[in-house]
């Protein structure tokens, strides 16, 4: 039977790259400058630390420029509640999405169900597997996920005839 497994995966080698670069775009420009602004990568997570809401969305704007260039999707980070650190500066946590959850997984197999193709999809723990008769069919699985706005970025794996 042919099948395939729907992933989430990010290649953190190139979220380093594209942190690295961010940091460096914002040490050299001139509206930064004299003003407290830091970009962390932590092991699963992201800290921004800004000196104000303006300069924070910069640097959210300047981080996802940085990574489409480097092909990763800005749609793998989860950018938490910003709060105020001292001096008025803004603080903001954006952790790393590794995987399909289990919420967004029976959303996908909802969708599949949903297109009457003789295919089945069965959720596997940070991944769903999708088997049917027909390649032609699990192709077409693949575009109509494609045309979705999910919320995360999936990648297709491991197809198999």
């Amino acid at each position: 039977m042919p099948s395939f497994d729907i992933v989430s995966k990010v290649d953190l080698q190139e979220v380093d790259n594209a942190v690295n670069q961010a940091i460096k775009e914002v040490s050299q420009r001139y509206d930064f400058k004299g003003t407290t602004n830091e970009i962390k990568l932590e092991q699963d997570h992201l800290n921004i630390l800004a000196a104000d809401d303006y300069k924070l969305q910069a640097i959210k704007d300047i981080l996802i420029a940085k990574l489409v260039r480097r092909k990763v999707s800005p749609k793998c980070f989860q950018y938490g509640k910003e709060e105020t650190a001292s001096a008025g500066a803004v603080r903001v946590k954006a952790s790393i999405q590794q995987g399909i959850s289990k919420e967004k997984g029976k959303e996908i197999v909802k969708l599949i169900k949903e297109t009457k193709l003789k295919v089945q999809a069965q959720i596997m723990e940070d991944q769903v597997r999708v088997t049917g008769k027909k390649i032609d069919d699990l192709q077409e699985v693949m575009q109509m996920l494609k045309g979705k706005d999910l919320d995360v970025e999936l990648q297709f794996e491991n197809m198999r005839s």
